[in-house]
């Protein structure tokens, strides 16, 4: 993709390279996949080709997706483990219908105390709730966030709160980032997934950086937060 960007091969080129990886079981491949057409979508999210990629997206996954599945197989190795949560939140993000309802299954009886979701399935279910999501959906995250006992879960919460899409609620996250409920070195978290999370989240969370920029330099006085915040 590096050559694409460059202009030094077509990105239809790239694709097609891509599409030969579908029935590829290994989790570093599918990982530098997932970075590059995120990458690619970030590119094309000015122009009328972002939903083309979305379903390029869906059509690449959802082979790998229906072998996984959700549940974990016999002597299933970590890998395999992470390879699912990756799977399963780009499909998710990019609105595969059968994993949207099944996250939206499995958050409910987890929210409920039903089914508890085990640790690697909570970040990608998570996203795909909040990005198809509404403020029902943001307040019961807000409200898992307080009620977390670790921080690791916590931490988790605040990565993906960015994926929620609508302009009211992108603002309601970021004046969240701010917040005493949100430790200052866990601040640029929650700021750098707003700016993940979309075009209205990159404009969003750049706004809100120059908008509170005093505030936000004296917090980390120039250090390594503050170079990494700038980097989202």
């Amino acid at each position: 993709l590096p050559q694409a960007r460059a202009g030094i091969i077509s990105t239809v080129e790239v694709l097609k390279v891509m599409e030969a990886f579908v029935n590829e079981p290994n989790y570093t491949v599918w990982s530098d996949l997932s970075c590059n057409l995120g990458i690619l979508a970030t590119l094309l999210s000015h122009t009328d080709f972002f939903e083309d990629i979305q379903v390029f997206v869906r059509d690449i996954f959802s082979p790998i997706g229906e072998r996984l599945g959700w549940d974990p197989k016999p002597g299933e190795g970590h890998l395999d483990a992470l390879l699912r949560g990756l799977v399963l939140g780009k499909l998710g993000k990019a609105g595969h219908k059968a994993t949207l309802e099944e996250a939206r299954r499995r958050f409910k009886e987890h929210v409920e105390g039903k089914h508890i979701l085990s640790a690697d399935l909570r970040s990608p279910v998570y996203v795909t709730v909040l990005k198809h999501g509404d403020s029902s959906t943001l307040d019961t995250m807000l409200k898992l966030h307080k009620q977390a006992d670790m921080q690791e879960e916590k931490n988790r919460i605040e990565r993906v709160l960015g994926a929620i899409s609508q302009p009211e609620l992108i603002q309601k996250v970021l004046t969240f980032a701010l917040s005493e409920e949100v430790r200052p070195q866990d601040t640029v978290s929650v700021i750098g997934g707003v700016a993940g999370g979309s075009k209205q989240g990159r404009k969003a969370a750049w706004k809100f950086v120059r908008d509170n920029w005093e505030e936000l330099y004296n917090r980390y006085q120039g250090g390594f937060l503050i170079s990494r915040l700038i980097k989202v």
